[in-house]
């Protein structure tokens, strides 16, 4: 969950920022007006320069509202929009880009795909049906099959939301429908999932399940309602009818809290509430549980009870053991 978080913020913070008034200038071999359809076409090598921002394409077209304001400035024929500040690149590509000139919101349409560059090195690629920023609200919104891809690093998502504050430092994003985050050791999955800029916390919600992969190859499966990684304290929390599998454990309880080992891998987990642990046979059920990961063992105490499954059974049909229990 750790590197999930860092990953995703070192994605995300580079949103942009809020743009100022400025001049539009457009570029091209032909430029003609229709007073029919009240926009402006431009065609032939159409260069458009807007504070920091490029875009280039074959066509465009800007649409004049009744007001005889330039309204939407529209780009065809899979344009290429790109901005560049400091050693930082990050381009747009999609079948059509629409800027509006009025609400300055820039919506790429069909195929979309984002890319950010450090240097000439791409180091984030977002996919989506659509993606639209609203440059005064600092909301970048994905939508439709929405993949971001950072090195190792994989999100999935039905919609993916960012916001960010005037200055571009990330606020929060939103992972909804369907959200997966996965990396080579580890998977999550929610009907979303949120992280707060500020705080420093990712929440899951909804039919949330984690795995981990140990060093050894073994599994850690973590399902709950809902599940809280804290970035700054390394802490994880899952509440909600919480159900962990590892190896020949189960366990399961109203709500747990995850240590790390020094390595960052889950190692301590805390059972609070009324809850069980079963292994093979035999199942103990407490007030607290302490399961451990390396070296692999528990602890339980307050109200225990432990209940051993077919004790007794042979071939004497009225022969019995009773624990008592």
């Amino acid at each position: 969950m750790k590197k999930i978080l860092i990953s995703l913020l070192s994605i995300l913070l580079i949103t942009g920022a809020a743009v100022k008034a400025s001049d539009l200038v457009i570029e091209s071999k032909t430029q003609t007006y229709s007073e029919t359809d009240n926009k402006i076409k431009f065609n032939g090598d159409v260069k458009v320069k807007i504070d920091d921002m490029k875009v280039v394409g074959e066509s465009a077209d800007v649409s004049v509202n009744g007001n005889q304001e330039l309204d939407t400035a529209t780009f065809y024929d899979k344009p290429y929009a790109y901005e560049v500040k400091k050693n930082k690149k990050r381009e747009v590509k999609a079948n059509i880009l629409k800027l509006s000139l009025i609400t300055k919101v820039v919506r790429a349409e069909g195929d979309t795909q984002s890319t950010i560059f450090d240097g000439k090195v791409p180091v984030a690629v977002i996919n989506a049906d659509v993606q639209e920023y609203d440059t005064k609200t600092g909301l970048m919104t994905a939508t439709g099959g929405v993949v971001i891809n950072y090195k190792e690093l994989e999100t999935f998502s039905n919609v993916a939301k960012i916001r960010t504050d005037k200055n571009g430092d990330l606020k929060d994003i939103e992972l909804i429908g369907n959200a997966k985050v996965k990396d080579k050791a580890n998977e999550s999955y929610a009907d979303k999932f949120v992280y707060n800029g500020v705080t420093k916390v990712l929440n899951a919600y909804g039919n949330t399940t984690s795995t981990t992969v140990n060093d050894d190859g073994s599994k850690l499966v973590l399902k709950s309602s809902m599940q809280e990684y804290n970035q700054a304290k390394g802490t994880f929390n899952a509440s909600g009818n919480v159900r962990v599998w590892y190896q020949d454990y189960y366990a399961a309880g109203p709500k747990i809290s995850i240590y790390p080992n020094k390595e960052g891998k889950p190692n301590e987990i805390y059972f609070t509430g009324r809850s069980s642990i079963t292994q093979g046979v035999r199942t103990i059920y407490a007030d607290k549980i302490k399961m451990n990961v390396n070296p692999k063992d528990f602890h339980a105490e307050g109200n225990t009870r432990t209940v051993i499954k077919n004790i007794g059974s042979g071939s004497d049909e009225n022969s019995s053991m009773g624990l008592g229990l």
